[in-house]
This record gives structure tokens, C-alpha cells and sequence, in this order.
């Protein structure tokens, strides 16, 4: 089940309670709670053997299965959406993070092609926001800093937020927070019980970036609660405990000019994910709905390189191709690399990592090839 499916099917419940009696209300949001759990993450699954042995099946997790694994599969085999990879210079390991099961799953790698996994190194505790029971969580990206390992992700939930119109898309407590741990594979442990990012709030897709020696959490407002979706920044605390400030905006959807109307009315923000280009150039990668609904991945540039900017956006979508919600990295051997999933909003077979080669020509970014097992 994709997010756009997500909302919509709440929509529609929430439509529906409008006309229930009250007594039906409890059960009519539980029978959606639990179809959520069972379809909104992807299963990362696999039946590649081991590198170089004779086969057995394995190495992934279907629906339904939580178990953890120590096989090797190819990239092509791993199904899984939102995905991260965090290249760890400590021990030239790639960790390869995205939702399933509950929790994150991590893979890793030494070569971006033949993968280890996936292991749980986080797995959501039932009180985690207290009294608001999260009902998935979306996205998750692992980061290091000043020697500690940070997991950015955002928590679902189908806890409805006081203000509520008829006629509009329903209103959850739904928002980015940071878990800390002293090792890539964890422990993860929360700061607080509740978002980082402000609880009054629709946010999602959180992301870090460093800006003259300060931290920031950079996201998305979603356009459930706004209708033309922002990606902002917010200050946060030495240690990542907690915001130092409140949001500032960058962009909205619309100012992208791929970016079109969803079905449902608004401009979706999906997926930021900053850079710093060779001439000083902000990036920040993002996605959205384009023509024929289908998820597409674009540009913003700030040239002042400041998350302040002013930020313009490129006319044309970097990925335009059924797939987006991408990160950049640096590869081991000095390759400028992106990853993100595809098909979504369209397309066919499953969803699943696909990671490029791309330039930084100076003034934008541009996709050079895809890395495959047979043309890595």
C-alpha cells in the first residue's frame, strides 16, 4: 500500500465514522489499523544465496515474517522503499536502511552489490510517543555525529490532531524524530516521546545536515495538513536531542513546475535530501506527483549555498522514471552515487533500490548510468 493509498483509505474512514453510530466508531478504526500494518511497508525479501555457494533460499523476510538474516543477496533481489545507504569510513561498510517489520532493517556491503542481510537494529517500542499508539514508520536514514549514530525516521499514527474539517483529509499526529546509538547496528534509543519536529505539525522525511558547525533537521510539511506541501529547516541542539528553534521554509511544492495536482488536491513533498556541490551549491533532492500522477525526484538549488537560500527549482525532474524519494553519497572510491525506489506512482514490478552514478556539473546534478550486477 503506497502513502497516497494511506491517506486515502483514512479519508474514507473518516467519512464513514461521520455517519456511525458511536459504538461502531472503536472497531471501525481498528479493522483499518491493522490492514495498514500488514500492507503499508514493503517486506523486504530475497532468494539469492550466499556469494560464491551453492544456493538456499533466504536472505530477506516475506509478509508476516520477522526473522533476521545472514545471507548475501543482490541488489536487484532487495525489496524495500525509502531506502538509505550510510557509507561507514570507520570500516568502509555501506549500512543499507529502510522500514519493515515494525522497526529498520539494515543490510550491509563493501561493494553496493552483494549485500548481507537484512538484521532489525531498531524495532519501535509500543510506547514510544506514551499514550499514542504509531501505526508504522516511514523512511528512516542513519547518519553519524561527533561519534555518534543517529536514525532521522518518522512515526505514523491514526491519533487525529483536534482540528478536523468536514470534507478534508483527516488530520494524524504524524512526525520526524531522531534515535541516537553508540553503533551503526545499535541499540537505538529516543530522545523524547514524541517528534522532534513541532507535534502540531504533519511532518515526515526528516534529514540532517551541518551548516557552519550547527546541526539541522531538514523535512517535509506534509500537504495532508497544508495542501501545497513545504520542505523546511529547523535548528536543533548539540547533541540532536531536541530542536534549538522553530522551522523555517524553503520551498513549496508548487514552485517546482513538474510538480503537479494530485487527485486528491495539493502539491506533495516527499523525500528531501541535501548536498553541498563542488562550486558551493546547495542541493537539496526532493520528490512529488508529476504528469499522470507518477512519483517523480527533482532539483532545488540554493546558490548562496545556505539552507536560507533563495531556492529555484529546475524545470525538469532529475528522475522521471516511476521512482524517487532519493539520497546522495560518496562511494569508497570517490564515485558521486545516488539511490532511491522504484516503480512508485505507476510502473510495474516491485519496488525496490536502484542506485546511479551521477555528476555535479557545477551548476546542477545529473544521472549518469544505473549500477547493476552485470555493469557495476
Amino acid at each position: 500500500m503506497s502513502r497516497l493509498e494511506n491517506y486515502f483509505n483514512l479519508n474514507q474512514l473518516f467519512k464513514n465514522m461521520i455517519a456511525k453510530p458511536p459504538g461502531l466508531i472503536f472497531s471501525a478504526l481498528v479493522s483499518l489499523l491493522i490492514a495498514t500494518q500488514l500492507h503499508a511497508q514493503p517486506a523486504p525479501a530475497s532468494t539469492n544465496a550466499p556469494v560464491g555457494a551453492p544456493g538456499r533460499r533466504g536472505g530477506g523476510f516475506g509478509r508476516g515474517m520477522m526473522q533476521d538474516s545472514t545471507n548475501w543477496v543482490k541488489l536487484e533481489a532487495i525489496r524495500a522503499q525509502d531506502v538509505d545507504i550510510y557509507p561507514d569510513e570507520k570500516t568502509k561498510t555501506y549500512y543499507m536502511v529502510a522500514a519493515g517489520g515494525g522497526g529498520v532493517r539494515s543490510w550491509t556491503s563493501t561493494n553496493l552489490i552483494d549485500w548481507q542481510g537484512p538484521k532489525t537494529i531498531f524495532r519501535t517500542p509500543p510506547d514510544i510517543w506514551g499514550d499514542i499508539r504509531t501505526a508504522g514508520i516511514w523512511a528512516p536514514e542513519m547518519h553519524e555525529y561527533k561519534g555518534k549514530y543517529y536514525l532521522f525516521l518518522t512515526f505514523d499514527s491514526r491519533h487525529l490532531l483536534s482540528e478536523q474539517w468536514p470534507d478534508w483529509r483527516p488530520r494524524v499526529t504524524r512526525g520526524s524524530q531522531i534515535l541516537w546509538s553508540d553503533s551503526p547496528t545499535g541499540p537505538y534509543l529516543a530522545f523524547t516521546n514524541h517528534a522532534t519536529t513541532p507535534t502540531n505539525m504533519m511532518t515526515l522525511d526528516g534529514t540532517f545536515w551541518v551548516e557552519d558547525g550547527l546541526p539541522f533537521m531538514v523535512f517535509c510539511n506534509e500537504w495532508v495538513q497544508i495542501s501545497d506541501g513545504t520542505v523546511d529547516y529547523m535548528p536543533l541542539k548539540d547533541d540532536l536531542s531536541d530542536a534549538a528553534g522553530p522551522p523555517v521554509r524553503m520551498f513549496r511544492g508548487s514552485s517546482a513546475k513538474w510538480s503537479e495536482l494530485i487527485e486528491q488536491g495539493g502539491h506533495v513533498t516527499d523525500g528531501p535530501y541535501v548536498w553541498q556541490g563542488k562550486t558551493g551549491k546547495l542541493y537539496v533532492i526532493w520528490s512529488s506527483r508529476a504528469h499522470d500522477q507518477r512519483y517523480e525526484l527533482g532539483v532545488a538549488i540554493s546558490d548562496s549555498g545556505k539552507l536560507a537560500g533563495p531556492w529555484r527549482q529546475e524545470d525538469q525532474p532529475l528522475f522521471g522514471d516511476y521512482g524517487g524519494h532519493g539520497m546522495i553519497f560518496n562511494s569508497f572510491d570517490g564515485k558521486l552515487m545516488m539511490i532511491l525506489h522504484s516503480p512508485d506512482g505507476g510502473g510495474s514490478g516491485p519496488r525496490r533500490p536502484h542506485i546511479f552514478y551521477i555528476e555535479d556539473t557545477g551548476e546542477t546534478l545529473k544521472i549518469v548510468r544505473e549500477m547493476t550486477s552485470d555493469n557495476p
